[in-house]
């Protein structure tokens, strides 16, 4: 088991940290709320607008009209597909914005490995800090009993 020197630790810089992160995530809350994602067709016959609660605008084009039923359908959900797809590379950016391209947790969404690897390695640090802590504990209690 490694010694370390907890003594070092700065624990104001660490709160400092902690409060920072809080403040960003609480930005960034705010900054999704209100994100949206825009496309339309290459006529401009069908226009979209998706939010965090799903599609928030539909425009049709009066020349839309002309359109046979099953073309319009298909040009709507192919607009809205990538309105939502706009929605997701913009959440994708504030995140990354936030937390840093390498920290940024959309990354994962694509690379579901790579984000089990990360909870992995998170978890073996978290696990050999808490033996280290526990062990330095531990050392403590027998100095003071001893």
């Amino acid at each position: 088991m490694i010694e370390r020197d907890f003594g070092a630790l700065d624990i104001n810089r660490i709160l400092s940290n902690a409060d920072q992160q809080m403040a960003r995530a609480g930005e960034l809350q705010r900054v999704l709320q209100d994100l949206t994602g825009q496309a339309q067709d290459e006529d401009g016959f069908v226009m979209a607008e998706f939010g965090s609660t799903g599609l928030k605008e539909l425009v049709l084009h009066p020349k839309a009209m002309r359109l046979n039923s099953a073309e319009l359908a298909e040009r709507i959900k192919a607009v809205i597909a990538e309105a939502n797809a706009d929605l997701q590379r913009r959440i994708s950016e504030e995140m990354g914005n936030v937390f840093g391209e390498e920290n940024n947790p959309m990354r994962f969404a694509q690379d579901s490995e790579g984000g089990l690897e990360l909870v992995r390695q998170a978890e073996a640090a978290y696990n050999r800090t808490y033996e280290d802590l526990m062990g330095e504990l531990d050392r403590i209690r027998q100095r003071m009993e001893g």
